[in-house]
């Protein structure tokens, strides 16, 4: 009788310890695969069409677990395009390069266009603006939680461009004017490819058009802070 006592109590503890939370080493693991199922979900069925329970399904982890992380589907979706703004804008992957000024800030802006025209990111814009009218508010917080990201980072990089040249004199690089100037960059390389994008053009034909179009961005950008065009 003790034995058996001993063989159910031996079970019991062995189903606690499979069915609690995940050890700390695999929980960033558990959170990726939950923030790639919920992307797929959110890109076939739209942010209203969307469940966790299907989330859950597809990433192989329970809806407690789910809960857990993330409030809701508002919140998943937040995280889903957050995670996707770091891996646009992830300064360890963009190392200005070039033998003078304008050449390393076409290479900041060539980084960050690449990656914003390649994966999903112009599938999850698209499906943000069309959530919108449903989902205005949470609209409006990711692209502004978005936003502030990409000037963020894109800063830093302008910054250190901006040190090793003669240009950190210029009042638009001044820090009390780094975010406004950086954001003008953003515009000048980002937007008019990502509408053309959002628009319906394909990608293969937009990428071959990068390199003279961000060319063209540097040298106006240039010339307006060397003209005190930006403050």
């Amino acid at each position: 009788m003790n034995k058996t006592l001993e063989k159910r109590k031996g079970f019991e503890t062995r189903r606690i310890v499979r069915t609690g939370r995940p050890p700390r080493e695999l929980a960033g693991e558990v959170e990726a695969r939950i923030l790639d199922a919920a992307r797929h979900v959110f890109l076939e069925r739209g942010l209203a069409g969307a469940s966790v329970d299907e989330i859950a399904s597809r990433a192989r982890a329970g809806k407690p677990t789910i809960y857990a992380r993330f409030p809701g589907k508002e919140a998943l979706f937040t995280a889903v395009v957050m995670r996707n703004v770091a891996q646009v804008t992830d300064s360890h992957l963009h190392v200005p390069i070039g033998a003078n000024i304008e050449e390393r800030l076409a290479s900041v802006g060539l980084a960050v266009l690449q990656q914003a025209l390649a994966g999903d990111t112009i599938g999850l814009m698209r499906l943000g603006i069309a959530e919108s009218r449903r989902f205005p508010d949470l609209a409006s917080s990711v692209h502004r939680k978005a936003r502030e990201r990409g000037v963020e980072v894109v800063g830093r990089l302008l910054r250190e461009v901006a040190q090793s040249n003669e240009i950190d004199r210029l009042p638009a690089f001044a820090p009390e004017r780094l975010a406004t100037t950086t954001r003008f960059f953003l515009d000048l390389v980002l937007l008019p490819m990502i509408m053309r994008a959002l628009l319906g053009e394909k990608l293969k034909m937009l990428h071959a058009e990068i390199e003279p179009h961000v060319a063209r961005s540097v040298a106006f950008f240039l010339a307006a802070c060397r003209s005190g065009g930006i403050a």
